[in-house]
């Protein structure tokens, strides 16, 4: 534990990134003259196979788009993970887009990192030097190539957010409209960078890379070497996007308004024993009244949440590809697959950063719209508030895991124990073995192995887990969980009676307070260097 905030410091890990870089060099040599080398795994003892490893990430998805998290949108092939797998009600992430995508690959706090994901190893370069091909399909919010960075193959973008018909951003296809938002980023293809990457029509993001992380299942079969694969969804973050046919799914479903899927979604979550009543309630809500709509308001209302149910749906078609893929090769069994999402689900209202054609049908490449708070507060329900926010809505991600071969607590299983993103990495390593090595001269990894709990077993965490992004800082120590926006004052939650955090401990537990608040701005100043400053920014 924690003693002094010189403690907190000295006992980071420093070590030397050279001698790392020499050795990653020399054990691919030695793996690609031996390959039967890389067989052994010595995590599980005497040459059992390494499992593959997927990691599936989608963008802006609420804490209850799925149907096994109490959705109505059509997901059986996420509940079919879920139903053999483990649900994770306490998994946490950043509440930002970029910030979780360096925690997630590097097994450290964001803070200790840059956009550029430096000062940190990514799991390409972890896992590529134990045996693993490293394949990364999809979103990269970063300026750098991934192909640099470990992995074998990366096909996707490297930016934020895109047109999902048009990535291009500004060049209109024969008989088609300008693009609905304007980004244009680079994107790569291994080695390559294109920077007006112009696809043939047909393309929708969601659909393509799929369908490029099945050419690498399909083609490179790799014998007995283990292969990780990060399929980086950027649904349904906006713009809203989505074949016609999947947006039709949900006619009229959407029509009651937010509040009626909210009650709906909450009853589930209830009935389905992913909450109990007594422990979490239902969240104030935070959106409109749907009778003060016009008529008009309230058809463009549910087809907002029509075309982004179509969204997730979608990704679940493909997470059915997926599947179908790795049963056909024989490696479902021995595959651990991971979904989460990147943040809660987005109340921003992005129109005016980019062009749209106002008689574009909602949804098709002309178009730009996004769902807007009052969608993102039922998407996330119970939880409070959403993306950028430092309350639940904004940092708990719904996680499944699944993997037949290693997960022994039983099948439709849920997990209640506080995780986080810096986990993932420490996971991997301690599935590859021993020579999955983290590199000298960065910060040591922040997480623990999230194995245990695939085991049945309590997580050996000595540390609270930390969250800091814009105007909001939380530290969670326990079942405590204290929160502050800006210069407010903190709040306490006791997330094992109050899941939503509706009542407010701190004036009851001021020693708790004043302890929780230093351990935090310890941490804070051990990761960047400097003492915490208030915020400024309007979050």
């Amino acid at each position: 534990m924690l003693k002094t905030e010189q403690d907190y410091g000295m006992n980071r890990r420093i070590h030397n990134m050279n001698l790392y870089q020499s050795f990653a060099i020399g054990f691919l040599a030695i793996m690609v003259a031996f390959p039967e080398f890389a067989i052994a795994d010595t995590s599980s003892g005497g040459g059992a196979r390494k499992p593959n490893i997927i990691v599936i990430l989608t963008d802006d998805m609420g804490y209850s788009d799925l149907g096994c998290f109490g959705s109505e949108i059509r997901t059986p092939n996420l509940d079919r993970l879920a139903k053999d797998g483990i649900r994770f009600t306490q998994m946490y992430n950043t509440s930002k887009c970029w910030t979780t995508r360096i925690s997630l690959l590097s097994g450290l706090y964001h803070q200790r990192s840059d956009r550029s994901f430096s000062n940190t190893a990514l799991t390409g370069e972890v896992l590529r030097p134990a045996g693993y091909r490293t394949w990364w399909s999809g979103k990269h919010h970063a300026g750098f190539n991934p192909y640099d960075r470990g992995f074998d193959h990366f096909s996707g973008f490297l930016g934020g957010a895109i047109n999902f018909w048009n990535p291009d951003g500004r060049t209109a296809r024969e008989g088609e409209p300008v693009p609905g938002w304007g980004a244009d980023y680079n994107w790569a293809f291994d080695d390559k960078i294109v920077e007006d990457y112009l696809p043939e029509k047909g393309f929708y993001a969601t659909d393509d890379f799929t369908d490029w992380a099945l050419d690498w299942l399909r083609k490179e079969p790799g014998g007995d070497m283990p292969f990780f694969l990060y399929l980086a969804y950027n649904a349904p973050h906006w713009p809203l996007h989505a074949h016609p046919e999947d947006i039709e799914k949900y006619s009229d479903v959407y029509d009651d308004g937010y509040e009626s899927i909210r009650q709906r979604r909450y009853q589930r979550q209830l009935k389905t024993g992913l909450f109990a009543s007594d422990s979490v309630c239902l969240s104030p809500p935070e959106h409109r009244e749907w009778n003060s709509l016009s008529g008009e308001e309230k058809a463009t209302e549910a087809l907002r949440m029509q075309i982004h149910a179509a969204m997730v749906d979608r990704v679940d078609q493909n997470v059915g590809r997926l599947l179908e893929q790795l049963e056909k090769n024989g490696q479902l069994n021995n595959t651990l697959i991971l979904f989460l999402v990147d943040n809660g689900a987005s109340h921003e209202n992005p129109g005016k950063r980019g062009p749209k054609d106002a008689s574009a049908p909602m949804g098709s490449v002309g178009s730009f719209e996004a769902i807007g708070q009052d969608w993102a507060n039922a998407a996330n329900t119970p939880l409070r508030k959403w993306k950028v926010q430092g309350l639940e809505g904004g940092i708990c991600t719904p996680m499944i895991a699944h993997w037949p071969k290693g997960i022994t607590t039983g099948a439709d299983e849920i997990c209640r124990e506080p995780c986080h993103l810096i986990d993932l990495l420490p996971t991997f390593m301690e599935l590859a073995g021993e020579t999955a090595n983290y590199p000298d001269g960065i910060p040591a990894i922040d997480g623990v192995s999230l194995v245990p709990l695939l085991k049945g077993n309590k997580l050996p965490r000595a540390e609270p887990l930390f969250f800091q992004y814009g105007s909001w800082q939380a530290v969670r120590d326990n079942q405590w969980k204290l929160v502050q926006q800006k210069s407010k004052p903190w709040e306490l939650y006791d997330l094992s009676r109050d899941r939503t955090e509706t009542q407010d401990l701190a004036s009851q537990h001021s020693e708790r307070v004043e302890k929780m608040t230093r351990r935090w701005r310890s941490w804070y100043r051990d990761c960047t260097g400097t003492d915490w400053k208030i915020a400024s920014k309007s979050e």
